[in-house]
């Protein structure tokens, strides 16, 4: 499913039109980034939780020529489900 079909789903589960229904998925992906963007963690209960994760400095290699090398420390979005979302996909 891409976006444009859950915007459809949605809009026709909630009676809402198509244009608000983006409007608001804009608006939700949005300020989801601007949290993690901060730091903060979005925690939807029974769905799931968004976070940023800290991955730590290593080694790597170039799989072209085979040398090492160092791939930086980086903050790494990331999305932990919650048991309900978990339940409803086994």
């Amino acid at each position: 499913m891409n976006k444009t079909e859950l915007i459809d789903a949605v809009s026709a589960k909630s009676g809402l039109t198509k244009a608000d229904t983006d409007r608001a998925f804009k608006a939700m992906t949005e300020t989801i980034m601007e949290a993690l963007a901060k730091g903060d963690q979005v925690s939807l209960i029974g769905f799931g939780t968004f976070l940023v994760r800290e991955r730590q400095a290593r080694s790597g290699r170039n799989p072209r020529t085979g040398d090492t090398i160092e791939i930086a420390a980086a903050k790494i979005p990331s999305f932990k489900a919650g048991k309900a979302l978990k339940d409803a996909v086994q």
